[in-house]
C-alpha cells in the first residue's frame, strides 16, 4: 500500500494542473441558431469570448534597420533587415516567430531576421510582429514595429497619425472543423484601446461582437459553410477611423 500512495499524488497533481489550466472565457456573447428544418428542435449556440491570455515575452524587442521610412526602391527584390533582441529567435525550429503584413495582407513567417521579397511597384506599410508559442501575437509596446516604403513610381501614403488594425489571424481562405475553435487575432497599431477609447467591432454574418481590450477572441460552433469575418477598428463613441488599414476583412470555410 506504501508504493501506491506517491502514484495517487501523481494523478492528484495531474488533475490539479487540468483544472488550473482551463481558462474561463470573458464577455461571451451567445447567438442562438435554428435549423433550417422546421422538425428539428435541438437549438445551436454561437459564441464570442475571450481569454485572459498569459503575456509571453513582454520585454521583447524588434528593430528595423531596413527599408527606411519612405525610402524608395525599383520593383524587384526588395531588402528587410530586423534586430531581435530579448526573445529566443532562431533557438527552437518549431515554426515562425517573426511575421510581417503588408497592406492588409496575410501574414508571411520567417525564420531569418534578414531576408528579402519580390515586390511589384506600389505603397506598402509594414507591420512585422514577434508570435508566442501559439502563433499569437505579442502586443506590448515594442513587440512590433511598423513602417512605409515605396517600389518604382508612386507615391508615399497620405499622413495620417490614426490607429489602425493588422490582422495575424486567421488568414484568408483558413479552413476549420465543424465544433473547432476560430481564434481573431489582432493588433492596434499607433493607439491605445484604453486611452483613446476605441473598440474593435466584429461582424459575421448576422452574428456582431465589440470588444475594447486587445485580446484574441475566439468563436465557437460556426456552423458549415463560408463565413466572412470582418473586423474594424473605431472609437467606442462611434466615430469612424478613415485610414485604409482601419478594417480587415478574412474568409474562412467550416467543414
Amino acid at each position: 500500500m506504501k508504493k501506491s500512495i506517491p502514484y495517487f499524488c501523481f494523478l492528484f497533481l495531474i488533475l490539479v494542473s487540468a483544472s488550473c489550466s482551463l481558462k474561463e472565457k470573458r464577455e461571451e456573447k451567445i447567438f442562438e441558431m435554428t435549423g433550417a428544418d422546421s422538425l428539428e428542435v435541438e437549438k445551436k449556440e454561437v459564441s464570442f469570448y475571450f481569454y485572459e491570455e498569459e503575456k509571453e515575452y513582454p520585454d521583447a524587442i524588434i528593430e528595423m534597420y531596413a527599408p527606411l521610412s519612405n525610402q524608395k526602391f525599383s520593383p524587384g527584390r526588395i531588402p528587410f533587415e530586423f534586430n531581435i533582441k530579448n526573445y529566443p529567435f532562431g533557438e527552437e525550429i518549431d515554426g515562425f516567430k517573426l511575421n510581417t503584413i503588408l497592406n492588409s495582407g496575410d501574414p508571411v513567417g520567417h525564420n531569418s531576421p534578414i531576408f528579402q521579397q519580390e515586390l511589384n511597384e506600389g505603397t506598402y506599410r509594414i507591420v512585422a510582429y514577434l508570435v508566442d508559442s501559439q502563433g499569437l501575437a505579442l502586443k506590448e509596446f515594442g513587440n512590433y514595429v511598423d513602417r512605409e516604403f515605396m517600389v518604382g513610381n508612386t507615391r508615399p501614403f497620405p499622413y495620417s497619425a490614426e490607429p489602425y488594425l493588422a490582422l495575424n489571424l486567421p488568414i484568408n481562405g483558413q479552413a476549420y472543423l465543424e465544433g473547432e475553435e476560430v481564434t481573431l487575432d489582432f493588433l492596434v497599431i499607433g493607439g491605445d484601446m484604453l486611452l483613446d477609447n476605441l473598440q474593435v467591432e466584429i461582424k459575421v454574418g448576422d452574428f456582431h461582437y465589440e470588444i475594447t481590450e486587445i485580446n484574441p477572441v475566439r468563436i465557437s460552433n460556426l456552423p458549415k459553410g463560408e463565413h466572412l469575418i470582418q473586423l474594424n477598428l473605431s472609437y467606442q463613441d462611434g466615430k469612424q477611423l478613415a485610414g485604409p488599414f482601419s478594417s480587415a476583412q478574412k474568409s474562412i470555410t467550416v467543414q
